[in-house]
């Protein structure tokens, strides 16, 4: 429960600082020339000025090169480079996500079982649709993620986030897994930026996380049966800081070098009972595996349009 006050502890100080921010208004302009009051240009101008800009597709396109995938605090891929690269797209309050994952050198808590360790290659494709809808200075964000992975078994998660444009912006996440793995993972996570000089932003996080499991698949790790026969795991599960970098090149181009520290929130959470001698890894008393320390280190390269 240590580990868990860090992320109390994160949490305070990042409300504790005021925001920098510079908010620049778009300027709408009526042409060349000014038109004069009470004559038809005048009128005709004025009402083109009055009309709604017509919706236009938004997105990113990055890539991210890091030393370690973590997933919800379990180790995906261990050691080597990983390779991240995404898809973004939106249209009215509608997005589209493409993110994949390649692996130098898959070592991860179930590799070994699926006859994955120490190869390389693409490993992961996640494909997320989903809706924003705001109110004020609260979002509603609803939408559907499909996992193909190649290091466990394919699944399906719909979840709704809840997130708040104020100091520290406090987001809360729901995800229910509705396929292989079923159960539920609440995420509350908070962020801040500080403006530095040629726009230049530090970036600061924390985020929890809580683990329900719900089908047999979560059933835990009993020493007396020696197998996973004991009540569904569920807890306090992963926990997160992190800091990084904003660095825009041009006003489309940013690099983002950044630095993540994950940790268990709980004793259950990273509980282990010694090795398995035929394949080689921790009996974790999570069924999913368990979540160990890391230190998460990278560069991300991302173009908006």
């Amino acid at each position: 429960m240590k580990k868990f006050g860090l992320v109390i502890v994160a949490c305070m100080v990042l409300s504790g600082f005021a925001a920098v921010r510079s908010v620049h208004a778009d300027e709408i302009k009526v042409g060349g020339v000014s038109p004069q009051a009470g004559s038809l240009d005048a009128v005709t101008q004025a009402d083109k000025a009055k009309e709604p800009e017509t919706p236009k597709v938004t997105g990113s396109g990055s890539i991210g090169f890091y030393n370690q995938y973590i997933f919800r605090g379990y180790e995906i891929g261990k050691s080597g480079l990983v390779i991240e690269p995404s898809l973004t797209e939106s249209y009215k309050g509608f997005t589209a996500t493409f993110w994949g994952n390649v692996d130098s050198n898959e070592r991860n808590t179930t590799s070994a079982v699926f006859g994955n360790e120490g190869r390389k290659g693409w490993d992961e494709t996640d494909f997320s649709l989903s809706y924003t809808y705001t109110i004020s200075k609260l979002s509603l964000t609803g939408g559907y993620t499909y996992y193909a992975l190649k290091y466990a078994e394919e699944t399906e998660e719909l979840w709704l986030t809840l997130a708040l444009d104020v100091l520290t912006k406090p987001t809360l996440s729901v995800y229910q897994d509705i396929q292989s793995y079923k159960g539920t993972y609440f995420n509350l996570a908070f962020a801040h930026s500080f403006t530095l000089p040629k726009d230049i932003t530090l970036d600061l996080g924390a985020s929890f996380g809580y683990e329900i499991g719900e089908s047999n698949y979560w059933k835990t790790y009993q020493t007396a049966t020696g197998d996973y026969t004991g009540s569904k795991y569920r807890g306090f599960h992963d926990g997160m800081v992190k800091a990084g970098l904003t660095i825009p090149v041009t006003k489309a181009f940013t690099i983002q070098p950044l630095v993540q520290y994950w940790f268990p929130l709980s004793s259950n959470a990273n509980k282990t009972f010694g090795t398995d001698p035929a394949t080689g890894l921790k009996i974790a008393y999570n069924p999913n595996g368990y979540v160990p320390d890391n230190l998460i280190y990278g560069v991300g390269f991302t173009y908006s349009f």
